[in-house]
């Protein structure tokens, strides 16, 4: 079923787990990742960037992940991410996407309420999710960096305000990961997650998943992450499996035996991403405490 984060991150909260948002970066990528999550019997989130979906074509997107999800009977969310233009965020709207994300994080406080809550009252009015941000991520994406000294952890006062505030359907919240990171691991702060966690209501989000260890990922889940997002992981395996597929080809090979492996690529990490998102090995919920 084709439907919103709000649903999907509603299960999640239920039986305590997170869903894997996961971003493409071309038409050829989706019919894997949806596969992957109908095989694994979870709901997924694709996610595109404000590039991507303007490369592909908006409603190019919506239609096809619409088809797939209910040919495939899998819960489907189209997330558009990291959007700061509402003329974009009102365009993904107004196609058909059923979740976007207004980044304000780089603004003053009351400056990032006020916008967030503007894209909200569109969004809600259009049965469209709204995921916000609070505090800075670390790294790269599509051309925005913001360096480690320039990191701002979210406080848990301000959390509580902006969301009140907003009326935000999940919360992007910065405890040291970072976007574009892949070659190292970082250190999540769990403590001010929890923090976090014990005050807020609406569900929590990770960027940069690619960087976070594996092994925090119970931790992560059981004090509130509902969606985790995960790119890099995915292009970067694409691209070498790509790479190592063209190199060896002959040039009047049809193309899709070039693309084929690199979609499975992306298919067998989803897999497993979503294997251990579903966080069956922990009998803990930590809840609002």
């Amino acid at each position: 079923m084709y439907t919103t984060l709000k649903e999907v991150t509603k299960t999640a909260e239920a039986l305590n787990f997170t869903v894997g948002a996961f971003n493409t970066h071309n038409l050829e990528m989706l019919p894997e990742m949806l596969r992957a999550a109908k095989e694994m019997g979870a709901p997924i989130i694709i996610q595109t960037s404000v590039d991507t979906a303007k490369y592909i074509g908006m409603n190019v997107l919506v239609n096809v992940v619409k088809t797939i999800a209910e040919e495939e009977m899998v819960d489907a969310v189209l997330h558009l991410d990291h959007a700061r233009d509402f003329s974009d965020i009102k365009q993904a709207i107004d196609s058909g996407y059923t979740s976007v994300m207004y980044d304000g994080s780089h603004l003053p406080f009351k400056e990032n309420i006020l916008k967030t809550k503007a894209v909200v009252e569109y969004a809600h009015a259009h049965g469209v999710s709204v995921e916000g941000e609070l505090g800075t991520i670390g790294g790269t994406e599509e051309g925005i960096h913001v360096a480690e000294d320039d990191k701002v952890y979210t406080k848990p006062e301000d959390a509580v305000e902006f969301v009140a505030a907003t009326g935000v359907d999940a919360l992007a919240i910065a405890i040291g990961t970072n976007h574009g990171q892949f070659k190292s691991k970082t250190e999540v702060n769990l403590p001010l997650l929890k923090e976090i966690n014990a005050v807020v209501d609406v569900p929590l989000v990770i960027h940069g998943g690619t960087g976070v260890k594996e092994e925090d990922y119970p931790e992560l889940i059981n004090h509130g992450i509902r969606k985790f997002n995960v790119g890099t992981e995915l292009l970067v395996n694409w691209t070498k499996t790509a790479k190592e597929s063209f190199g060896e080809t002959e040039v009047s090979k049809s193309l899709r035996h070039n693309v084929i492996p690199a979609n499975e690529a992306v298919k067998a990490i989803i897999k497993h991403k979503i294997g251990l998102f579903l966080n069956t090995g922990s009998e803990i919920y930590a809840g609002k405490s």
